[in-house]
């Protein structure tokens, strides 16, 4: 018995040592891999939207990509979640500085070619093309325009007009099985709703208005059942 538990202690010994180099090893194995990872992750090769993206960062305009390039182009992906960050200039990352570069023309008149209806008292005006959302009484406006993600390929947001019909502050979606906060639905299933996304994240919901916590918590705040909504324009993309 005396051998056996020699034996057993010996096991014991072994596997903690093996246990603790395990530990001592492990931290190395990760930080390497994850080095080269990403190092491997930015890529050397030139984009179709090569001399357009470094235009927008304000890059040298050669139309080859650099280490620099990639760098900063890397930095833009991972700011807006375009995925995959890895520095391509791509066509869903120069998608992407079109709509912010057509967000911010938009200034405080979003509603400027007056195509969202100034008749109807407040309204929700949701432009796809512009992915802005902004809430406007007749002609004033009372909120926005804020970022939004609209419908996927496959997936669009309805257009037209359309009312606020069902409001559910903490949504769970049976569909999707995910939480949709602040849910104000319009059309069907599609509603207005916050996410934890980044609102230029490709490809896009599956029909709804995603939109930032603290826009979404403003819209239930200023809206309420009955309430207009008029959706207009098509997504970039889609």
């Amino acid at each position: 018995m005396a051998v056996v538990g020699n034996m057993r202690g010996v096991r014991t010994r072994r596997a903690v040592a093996l246990s603790v180099a395990g530990l001592m090893a492990a931290p190395a194995l990760v930080l390497g891999g994850g080095t080269a990872a990403q190092a491997a992750s930015c890529t050397t090769s030139t984009g179709p939207y090569q001399k357009q993206v470094e235009a927008y960062l304000n890059r040298p305009v050669d139309g080859k990509q650099s280490a620099a390039d990639c760098r900063a182009i890397q930095t833009f992906q991972r700011t807006y979640g375009v995925t995959p960050d890895i520095g391509y200039a791509g066509p869903v990352t120069w998608r992407t500085m079109k709509t912010l570069t057509a967000q911010k023309a938009a200034g405080t008149n979003p509603n400027k070619d007056r195509k969202c209806p100034t008749n109807k008292g407040r309204i929700a005006c949701v432009d796809l093309t512009r992915q802005l959302s902004w809430i406007q009484d007749g002609s004033k406006l009372k909120f926005g325009p804020v970022p939004i993600r609209s419908g996927r390929n496959g997936y669009e947001t309805r257009t037209g007009s359309k009312k606020i019909y069902l409001r559910h502050i903490k949504h769970w979606s049976s569909l999707y099985h995910v939480w949709m906060p602040y849910s104000q639905f319009f059309d069907g299933g599609q509603a207005f709703h916050s996410v934890n996304l980044k609102m230029w994240n490709p490809p896009g919901s599956h029909g709804c208005v995603n939109m930032r916590d603290a826009d979404a918590r403003t819209y239930w705040n200023l809206l309420k059942n009955g309430d207009d909504v008029y959706v207009y324009g098509r997504k970039p993309g889609t």
